[in-house]
């Protein structure tokens, strides 16, 4: 039973949430504003975080980035129709979806079982699951990955968007084509979700290969993984 942190500081969404979660077979633990947040995340040990932007005494995108410094937690954000930059910047600090209220209970219940399914272990390793483009490697079953001799610090949503992409190197993904098999939705209105992992993804390589540039741009197309960085 996995093991969900809600957080948000409005009575009748807290009531809908914990009811459907339970419903659905999700342990649920509840905080009401940021301070009480990150204690009961740091005692708790969430599986993963639903997690409202606008909170009490500290908001979401401060809990957002002290948690992403301290482990790899899912998140996802409730944000207001009116919240567009702070959406971006919480996607940027780390967060791997978001919600937009007024939501579709069914939306979010499919959206905690596709994240939840990304920590799901996974089968013995094949022949095909070491996967390498220059001096990058991905080693699919170990989950880890690293440039060279210097491993990569990636979240479990990092981690699939660049196996996503180490699978076919030099192919262009459409940002559609990486919503619907990293994420695991068929559509979604707003793109910018894979605009903002794929920012924190590339970071991460440049910092570790600094002379290269493994996730390439392809304007108006998508992104490729490229061996440029060799």
């Amino acid at each position: 039973m996995a093991k969900i942190l809600v957080v948000d500081d409005e009575a009748p969404i807290m009531d809908v949430l914990s009811y459907n979660l339970k419903r659905a077979g999700y342990e649920v633990v509840m905080a009401w504003d940021g301070e009480q947040a990150l204690t009961l995340a740091r005692r708790e040990l969430p599986d993963l975080i639903i997690l409202d932007l606008m909170l009490p005494k500290l908001d979401g995108l401060e809990v957002c980035r002290t948690l992403r410094r301290e482990r790899d937690v899912p998140i996802i954000m409730l944000t207001a129709r009116d919240e567009e930059i702070d959406r971006v910047v919480g996607l940027e600090l780390g967060a791997d979806d978001y919600v937009v209220k007024p939501f579709s209970v069914r939306e979010l219940l499919a959206r905690v079982k596709n994240v939840l399914r990304r920590l799901a272990p996974r089968p013995p390793a094949g022949p095909g699951e070491l996967l390498r483009t220059g001096a990058l490697e991905v080693d699919v079953s170990r989950h880890q990955a690293r440039v060279g001799d210097t491993p990569l610090e990636l979240t479990a949503l990092e981690f699939e968007l660049l196996r996503v992409l180490a699978t076919q190197p030099e192919r262009v993904f459409s940002r559609e084509q990486l919503l619907e098999q990293v994420w695991g939705y068929a559509y979604r209105d707003d793109l910018r979700v894979v605009d903002a992992v794929v920012k924190r993804l590339r970071a991460k390589l440049r910092q570790a290969a600094p002379e290269g540039e493994y996730v390439v741009t392809v304007r108006s197309v998508g992104y490729k993984l490229s061996g440029v960085g060799e």
